[in-house]
């Protein structure tokens, strides 16, 4: 059997394809959350929730109870979805048919955090901050 040598710029291009490939492969769930966590969608389906440790803090948030939210992530099995990492901004509460981008803001420090909790300086307790973007 022959072996062949693959050049780095082949090898390149094949990881770019299969990073493109990998993000089409990203599902978006649309529904109104509740505990569990779950989501559920237009059509009455209850799918639960799970993701790192930073998204469960945030799907835990009983301030976004009955939400409607815009997951993206990857099904599991059925009935389960696993939500994008936090840091890829995965989940969105949509208010008005706008995508708001969920965060949390400390009006003492001017802190924001992506999870809820307490201000990192002040100890006082962050409040719920949509956004439709944080670009200036």
């Amino acid at each position: 059997m022959e072996s062949r040598v693959i050049d780095r710029r082949t090898l390149l291009g094949l990881l770019t394809a299969l990073g493109a490939w990998a993000s089409e492969t990203l599902l978006a769930l649309r529904g109104k959350l509740s505990p569990g966590p779950k989501l559920v969608t237009p059509d009455g389906k209850s799918i639960s929730l799970t993701g790192d440790k930073a998204t469960m803090a945030v799907l835990n948030d009983a301030r976004l109870k009955d939400m409607e939210v815009e997951a993206t992530g990857e099904a599991l099995a059925m009935g389960e979805f696993k939500i994008g990492p936090i840091h890829k901004k995965s989940m969105f509460v949509i208010r008005d048919g706008k995508k708001l981008q969920i965060s949390y803001w400390c009006a003492v420090c001017s802190i924001r955090t992506y999870t809820p909790g307490v201000c990192m300086c002040c100890q006082d307790e962050t409040e719920l901050d949509l956004k439709e973007s944080f670009q200036p």
